[in-house]
């Protein structure tokens, strides 16, 4: 893909030997312990181990003769501290009698997994990885795991990459890996081929970089299967303009291509997987600079659709580049739009940072994709496209503002802006995301994330792939 993406992953394979590892449900706990030798119950309890996570237990021979970790079995991310928690050596996952084996399987190995990503790319440096092996013994589980946490490293990889490497020609490398990986197709349309193309708003944002602005388009799958349309906002570095952000808030603004991150991550899932789709992935990928030719507050672009926008202010400039590529999405008539961006502080002021705000056209859309996020912990939660604040972005001078002049309400209103260029009988899905983690969490590190993602491929399995 590019020198700077890397999706190893810890080492896992499908094999019997290795030292026996089992996982415990917490409240089976005690019932579990009752049922082991003498020895084993006097080592848990003389070394204080009180059913919460790792014990290591000796053999008579001192050596290392199983490895148990009590967990809420639950949680999808139980597993997440697992790999840096674990010795170095050889494991072989074994399932309480308390626990149903399969779906502790995908939940030990997909906790493993995510829980062992390093973003190490840019250290002089390196911490070399533990030489640690887990095997498990569903080939089925061990091929999933592996397709998911690959595509969440992706993500990963591409927020944390910092912007001087992740400009829009780099992801643009990105998506044409991907489409020479898994069969599809990629171009770009670049620079002033924008206008000419008419994509004038992801133009006018870029045109103040020297990285050129660009639409990156990718297809995949038979064109007789169902479309779906992806769209990621692909905004590599967003200094605010001549809005200019204060340094606190541009300081993380490498992040502010979450929204391509996040649909590339979902494209390879769905690549992968193999879903009986066709896919188009749209991404608007622009740096958000200042020069004598950045555009302004109070200038009136022409979008594609061809309504027209008074720049309220240049620190909007996400749902700018969105609408451009949400017009172009609704020719091909998909079954489905989804688009992800880094949008809104608003969305995160109401959701806090990781939790994902999502709107939609569609309550049956929106509630298939909210009821499958919540069965593997990847949460999302709607907010409601509220009619009575588009009152607050109508323009004096041009057909629409591009954000409300109040802050409240602020995910509302951008959500309100991209509906416009949305046709009203088309399902759409909006996300509006931190692609963030603020905090350390088992298997989620500080620095990019996926969200929402995981998700909307647990509903396309659903709805397309039965």
């Amino acid at each position: 893909m590019t020198k700077h993406i890397n999706t190893l992953l810890p080492s896992i394979g499908i094999s019997e030997s290795g030292t026996p590892l089992i996982i415990i449900q917490k409240s089976q706990f005690e019932s579990w312990k009752k049922n082991q030798n003498e020895n084993i119950q006097n080592w848990l309890t003389t070394s204080g181990y009180e059913g919460e996570g790792l014990s290591l237990i000796p053999g008579e021979n001192l050596e290392l003769s199983q490895a148990i970790f009590t967990t809420d079995t639950s949680d999808y991310f139980c597993c997440g501290e697992l790999y840096n928690l674990l010795p170095e050596g050889e494991f072989k996952l074994q399932a309480s009698e308390h626990s149903a084996e399969d779906e502790i399987e995908t939940k030990v190995a997909f906790g493993y997994l995510i829980g062992g990503y390093q973003f190490t790319q840019f250290k002089s440096k390196r911490k070399d990885s533990k030489n640690i092996h887990l095997n498990i013994s569903d080939n089925a589980v061990y091929e999933r795991v592996k397709k998911l946490t690959q595509s969440i490293f992706l993500t990963r990889d591409l927020i944390n990459t910092p912007a001087d490497s992740m400009m829009p020609e780099n992801l643009a490398a990105v998506a044409n890996g991907l489409a020479t990986v898994y069969g599809g197709a990629c171009r770009q349309v670049c620079g002033e081929e924008l206008l000419k193309e008419n994509y004038p708003t992801i133009y006018t944002v870029g045109q103040a970089s020297v990285h050129a602005p660009q639409l990156i388009d990718l297809y995949w799958g038979d064109i007789n299967n169902p479309k779906i349309i992806i769209i990621g906002k692909g905004v590599c570095f967003d200094s605010g303009g001549l809005d200019l952000k204060p340094s606190s808030a541009m300081r993380l603004m490498k992040k502010d291509m979450g929204g391509a991150a996040q649909v590339l991550g979902l494209a390879n899932m769905i690549m992968a997987f193999e879903l009986p789709i066709h896919l188009r992935v749209m991404i608007p990928a622009v740096e958000n600079a200042v020069s004598g030719n950045a555009f302004r507050p109070g200038d009136v672009i022409k979008t594609r659709k061809g309504m027209t926008v008074e720049v309220d202010n240049t620190d909007a400039e996400g749902r700018l580049v969105l609408c451009d590529a949400l017009a172009e999405a609704n020719n091909d008539k998909p079954d489905l739009i989804i688009d992800f961006a880094t949008l809104t502080g608003a969305a995160r002021v109401a959701l806090g940072t990781e939790l994902p705000a999502m709107f939609s056209t569609s309550s049956e859309v929106a509630d298939g994709i909210r009821q499958a996020g919540e069965e593997i912990d990847d949460p999302v939660w709607q907010l409601p496209l509220h009619k009575a604040y588009r009152s607050t972005i109508k323009s004096d001078v041009a057909d629409i503002l591009n954000c409300a002049p109040t802050p409240f309400g602020g995910a509302i209103t951008a959500a309100l802006f991209l509906q416009e260029f949305v046709d009203e009988d088309t399902d759409w899905v909006h996300f509006d995301v931190m692609a963030w983690n603020n905090r350390k969490l088992p298997g989620r590190p500080v620095g990019g994330e996926a969200m929402g993602i995981r998700a909307v491929l647990n509903y396309l399995v659903r709805r397309y792939d039965t």
